[in-house]
Order: C-alpha cells, then sequence, then structure tokens
C-alpha cells in the first residue's frame, strides 16, 4: 500500500489507486492552496484541479477523487460548516447533475466541510452512474484512508509535509 504525504494532506492508498497531492505554482497575487487527486488511472501533472484531463480517461469500472482546499477566510462560513471528512457515502449521493464537466453515464457527489481547522471540498466521480453500487465502496475505502492535519502541525512539521 503506498503512502502520499505532503502539505498536510496523508492517504494510505486503497490498491488500484494512485495519486498525487501538490500546490500549484502562483499566479499573480493568487495564494495557491493544497490539491490531493486520487485515481484508478493516471494521475497527469498538468491536470486540471477537478480533474479536466483525468475523467475523460475514465472507464466503467474506475474512481476519481479530489481534495481541495480552499483559503482560511472561508472557515467558519455556512458553505463550510460541516466539521470533519464526508461519508461514507451511499449510491444516492452520486448524481448525473453534480459533474463539472457532464460526461455521458457519469456520476459524482460534492461535498463542502472543514477538517483540522482547514476547508475542504471533496469532490469524487464515478466512471459509471449505472456501476455505482459498486463504485461507492471505492470511494468510501479511499475516505477512510485520508486524514488532514491542522496547518499549525503541517508548519511545525516542516520538511515530511512539503
Amino acid at each position: 500500500m503506498a503512502v502520499l504525504r505532503a502539505h498536510g494532506i496523508e492517504a494510505a492508498l486503497p490498491t488500484g489507486f494512485g495519486g498525487r497531492i501538490f500546490v500549484r505554482p502562483t499566479v499573480g497575487h493568487e495564494v495557491p492552496r493544497p490539491v490531493a487527486h486520487f485515481a484508478t488511472v493516471p494521475v497527469a501533472a498538468d491536470a486540471g484541479d477537478f480533474g479536466s484531463g483525468i475523467v475523460t480517461a475514465l472507464g466503467p469500472t474506475d474512481v476519481f477523487a479530489v481534495l481541495f482546499e480552499y483559503g482560511p477566510e472561508s472557515v467558519g462560513t455556512k458553505l463550510f460548516a460541516r466539521q470533519g471528512l464526508p461519508g461514507p457515502f451511499q449510491e444516492g449521493h452520486f448524481r448525473t447533475t453534480v459533474l463539472r464537466r457532464g460526461l455521458p453515464q457519469q456520476s459524482g457527489t460534492q461535498w463542502f466541510f472543514t477538517e483540522s481547522g482547514r476547508p475542504f471540498t471533496f469532490y469524487a466521480v464515478l466512471g459509471s452512474h449505472a456501476r455505482r453500487v459498486a463504485l461507492v465502496p471505492r470511494v468510501n475505502e479511499l475516505l477512510a484512508a485520508l486524514a488532514v492535519h491542522p496547518t499549525s502541525t503541517v508548519q511545525a512539521a516542516g520538511v515530511p509535509w512539503n
């Protein structure tokens, strides 16, 4: 089992999953935040934050998920009021209308929350809405393998989280 650790995000990847945790380069005055991609297909370095370049490669038995961090100004807002990682998910949590890019046969779910004082969204896409009974447990397996550490822990830890 591969374990990814960076930027205060840790993932013990379930069998069949690959991934990466990164921060995009700064553009202008933007403050980039950590993004974590996980998928049962190859995760390209040039993929978009919410999976453009990955979701089009999903087959009917594949899964893609992203954990995307927002800025500290989002903590305490209504959108991020949920405390803790979401899940476990059920089949009804996945809908064809949730997709950022509506691809035939796929479905997704998106949840906003705060974990360890950090605001995130968790967005997942199933390669086949018709096979969600088999695929949702894979998303739950991934979600159970994720951990988010407080920003102060990330800063104090230094090298292991960078």
